[in-house]
């Protein structure tokens, strides 16, 4: 009888020190998890760090508020075309470079139908999407970039570039060969996502070819959980190397730029304090 109790003390007792080793095990891992996210985040952040150039004039273009992008006005013509990648019901960038320019604007947004009109400019919709292959996905059809391009007849014509596609931005920019990516003066986008690596796989790629000139965190996305970015989502301005020039004795990373507004002018703002600009 006394054997068998200590029998049962014996496997309660292993039981116990299984689960605190179990438990144990999972708060370690959480612990290695949650240091890799954060180092992760960490680097995203080390390649956000945007340079003052000499040469560019910047202006927004678009929205006072969500739907606006900063880009360097002096530095966009001679231009041939724009491309305008998620759309929804409103592309006030597109018509306002358009009107301006006198250049066709090419939209794609294959998940929201509804076209936009632009008085006095012109735009060329297409149901369709930009990521890193060929082919339907549901009922929604998607392409490269560089086929877009080409299908467009713009291949090795002057083109800039507005992108806010909810994520997808990361493949697709990796899908574009870099011949492609060094002819085009600037791109303006908005981008998303803190806890994928391809990040800063693709942001080391637009580095290669651009500075980053303007960031600008998106308030609607501000969050704790993206620290120490202070939010999910953030517009960016990338200026190719070939027409800029970077001034060396500016403040680095480069203060930001008033032009900058809350995309809710009715939510609190979430800036990094580096970024803000000068009083």
């Amino acid at each position: 009888m006394q054997g068998a109790f200590m029998r049962r003390h014996a496997i309660r007792i292993a039981f116990a020190i299984i689960a605190v080793v179990a438990a144990a095990a999972i708060a370690i891992g959480d612990v290695v998890h949650r240091s890799a996210a954060r180092k992760l985040r960490e680097a995203i952040l080390a390649e956000l760090q945007p340079v003052v150039l000499k040469n560019c004039t910047l202006k927004r273009f678009g929205s006072a508020n969500d739907g606006g992008y900063l880009m360097c006005e002096n530095l966009i013509e001679p231009l041939d075309g724009a491309y305008s990648y998620g759309v929804g019901r409103n592309d006030d960038w597109g018509c306002e470079v358009s009107r301006r320019y006198h250049v066709p604007v090419q939209q794609y947004d294959c998940f929201d139908p509804a076209r936009p009109t632009c008085a006095g400019g012109a735009f060329v919709f297409h149901n369709e999407c930009v990521g890193d292959r060929t082919g339907d996905r549901g009922s929604h059809i998607f392409d490269t970039l560089e086929n877009q391009i080409r299908k467009n007849g713009d291949t090795g014509r002057r083109l800039i570039i507005k992108m806010d596609i909810e994520g997808a931005e990361w493949n697709s920019l990796l899908a574009v060969p870099d011949e492609l990516l060094a002819s085009i003066p600037q791109i303006a986008m908005e981008m998303h996502g803190f806890d994928d690596p391809k990040i800063v796989e693709a942001l080391q790629k637009l580095k290669r070819h651009f500075y980053l000139v303007n960031l600008h965190f998106n308030n609607w996305s501000c969050t704790h959980k993206a620290a120490p970015l202070p939010a999910w989502a953030y517009q960016t301005l990338w200026v190719n190397k070939r027409i800029s020039v970077v001034d060396p004795a500016a403040p680095f990373p480069a203060p930001m730029s008033p032009l900058n507004a809350p995309d809710s002018p009715t939510w609190p703002d979430c800036q990094l304090r580096t970024l803000r600009s000068p009083p």
